[in-house]
């Protein structure tokens, strides 16, 4: 409990309630007042009167029984605005190219929003024939290749509970439309450490996927190569596992050194 109190602090109240932000955005689930009083010590009065001002500014917002607290729509799309435009975009922004000039094929930087993938970059291919989808369009995460690795990093309960309020939906006879085929599908994933979109979301598109690292063991990132399948093969798409592992270190490595209390980033 110390720790978390500790958190709570700041000499205004607007950096008090940024650091109950801080406290609320790393929870995977709803939760409610009394918990947080438990949580983290605080006053229920002076607890209560934060989240309502955090529920007024819609960067919270109530469950349907309105005794539970999740992340707002105005606090998702902060989160996801600075993931497309911090500072270290055009560095991972050369990574891509780099890697789309090594393979020849259009690449992707993607992120799990909610229960989608998010594009954040994208670099295309100079081919005549390709998939145009740019940064900041939205895929569902069980017809994803990203959304696979994102989904086989979860514990089984927080994947459970956001499949639970997913329409599984087939958009090709490849789909994985039931959570059985794609519970066995991620188990292979996490096996492999990559993960294929072999024409699930659209006819003729082949993807394959890689995690970049975390620094905590898990990934908000992943990074993709996309072709048509006149192109692409599962087992050519293998062969870039190679570049896309270098590319996914690569971008491991700027995050880390522009990350708080690196000296490098100073």
């Amino acid at each position: 409990m110390t720790s978390d109190v500790a958190k709570i602090d700041g000499d205004t109240p607007t950096m008090r309630l940024l650091a109950l932000l801080e406290v609320i955005a790393e929870k995977d689930q709803f939760f409610t007042l009394q918990g947080l009083v438990e949580e983290t010590g605080l006053p229920k009065p002076t607890l209560h009167r934060m989240l309502q001002q955090l529920e007024a500014a819609g960067m919270l917002q109530r469950d349907g029984d309105s005794r539970h607290y999740g992340t707002g729509m105005r606090l998702r799309r902060l989160a996801e605005t600075l993931l497309m435009n911090n500072t270290v975009h055009g560095a991972r922004h050369g990574v891509l190219s780099r890697l789309v000039e090594e393979i020849g094929e259009s690449c992707n930087i993607t992120a799990l929003s909610g229960n989608e993938v998010l594009y954040l970059d994208r670099v295309e291919t100079s081919a005549p024939l390709r998939f145009y989808l740019h940064p900041g369009s939205r895929v569902p995460v069980h017809a994803s290749a990203s959304g696979k690795l994102f989904l086989a990093q979860m514990p089984p309960a927080q994947r459970k509970r956001l499949l639970a309020h997913v329409t599984l939906e087939r958009f090709t006879p490849n789909t994985r439309a039931d959570v059985e085929a794609l519970e066995h599908e991620i188990e292979r994933v996490r096996r492999d450490g990559y993960a294929f979109d072999d024409e699930e979301f659209l006819p003729g598109l082949l993807c394959i996927a890689v995690l970049v690292p975390g620094s905590k063991g898990r990934s908000n990132l992943g990074i993709a190569v996309q072709a048509p399948t006149m192109r692409l093969t599962p087992e050519r798409a293998r062969e870039f596992l190679p570049a896309l592992q270098r590319a996914a270190e690569a971008i491991a490595a700027i995050d880390a050194e522009a990350a708080p209390g690196n000296s490098a980033s100073a």
